[in-house]
């Protein structure tokens, strides 16, 4: 692959991260094929050495995402990161979704749950001392409160439980990455010195 073929596929691979930081990425993929060439590299053995440019745009891609992800943690960030991390491969991705969506899905519902259970006890809370509950009005505003504090509780746990899911999602990313990486990088030509 020549160094214009390489580089043309991994700017369309980086389409969507930020203007700046695509064009710091593409600036140190052009030094990588200057470096190489000046030591004697052909184009071709420098694109081999780098590897695949649609894989190394999703990785590259993932890492931004799981950064912004650890900067600023909120919902359209922990999609980015989570997307991200799901864009490494479609290996990844049978591997990761068969785990990864039962897990989420069944944290997403019990946080859902939770905020109905809430709602649930404030109307009991409300219509109970007035409907004939048995115990009577106390007994009413007691379960109202206690069914409250349930849903506070399950919200909390699973707002905190999905925090930390995140968070591993994102970790898990790293460690791949960090994994991958010394496969990306060009190697160094090592010198053998004898005495």
């Amino acid at each position: 692959m020549t160094r214009a073929e390489f580089m043309a596929r991994l700017k369309q691979g980086l389409v969507g991260l930020p203007t700046n930081t695509a064009a710091d990425i593409v600036s140190d993929y052009h030094a990588h094929f200057e470096d190489g060439m000046a030591a004697g590299r052909t184009e071709e053995q420098v694109a081999d050495a780098l590897g695949d440019p649609d894989r190394l745009a999703r990785e590259l891609k993932a890492e931004s995402s799981a950064r912004r992800w650890g900067q600023e943690q909120s919902p359209s960030s922990a999609a980015a990161a989570v997307f991200g991390i799901l864009g490494l491969g479609a290996i990844d991705i049978l591997i990761l979704l068969p785990l990864v969506l039962p897990i989420f899905g069944t944290v997403l519902a019990m946080l859902v749950t939770g905020v109905f259970v809430f709602f649930a006890g404030g109307f009991v809370l409300a219509v109970g001392p007035f409907t004939g509950m048995p115990g009577g009005a106390l007994a009413a505003i007691l379960l109202g409160i206690g069914v409250m504090g349930l849903g506070v509780f399950m919200t909390g746990l699973m707002a905190l439980l999905t925090k930390w899911l995140i968070d591993a999602t994102v970790w898990y990313a790293r460690l791949h990455y960090r994994v991958l990486k010394p496969a990306l990088e060009p190697q160094q030509p090592q010198s053998v010195y004898r005495a």
